[in-house]
């Protein structure tokens, strides 16, 4: 009899790696970016098989709300020339595979190794109850609060140097002021002029 998790695991574990190997694969850039985000969901999608839901919730908030939505305007408001990035893909070829076959050695070297498969053994049991976001919380703004707020505080400057190191004033610039268009009067804007009423002849 098959279980249902592991039939819903492997489904999920080969959309993924269609989506995998479609992101490295399309010859378009937008259609890189989509596949990408169906990478995003269905690894989001085994968060949530693993039960960790704040894992998978800022999966698709961040990366597919943000992060790729970002990407997919990029590149279609560029105009990249296609053929001109393909030339030297059979040059890189031998040297990206030699790195895709070592990263894949060490995938199996760690998966295979007796710590891995003892891992799962090792840990306590949880409690059903428990909600690993309320725990991710708690930890969060009790131990490490200071850090949290740093890096807060980081991110921050980071925004506000962006936005000041991009600002460009330009003279020929059309703007309002709100706070002009508040403070003006009735005197401003209408000027009344007494002229001489013309008789009829």
């Amino acid at each position: 009899m098959i279980d249902f998790p592991i039939l819903i695991f492997s489904a999920f574990a080969l959309v993924l790696l269609a989506a995998g190997v479609g992101v490295i694969t399309a010859r378009n850039p937008v259609h890189a970016a989509l596949f990408l985000v169906l990478a995003f969901f269905t690894g989001s999608g085994l968060w949530l098989m693993l039960e960790a839901e704040f894992l998978a919730i800022a999966l698709v908030l961040v990366y597919v709300g943000a992060v790729m939505v970002l990407f997919l305007f990029v590149v279609m408001m560029l105009n990249i020339d296609l053929d001109r990035l393909r030339e030297g893909f059979w040059k890189h070829l031998p040297l990206g595979a030699g790195v895709a076959l070592l990263m894949v050695a060490e995938m199996l070297l760690v998966v295979t190794s007796k710590q891995f498969s003892t891992l799962g053994s090792s840990l306590p049991p949880s409690p059903g109850n428990i909600s690993n976001t309320r725990e991710l919380g708690l930890v969060l703004y009790t131990d490490y609060v200071y850090p949290f707020e740093l890096a807060a505080v980081i991110l921050l400057v980071a925004i506000v140097a962006a936005i000041a190191l991009t600002l460009r004033r330009r003279k020929d610039s059309k703007h309002l002021d709100p706070a002009w268009q508040v403070r003006v009067r009735a005197s401003d804007r209408i000027r009344i002029v007494s002229m001489r009423s013309e008789k009829d002849q």
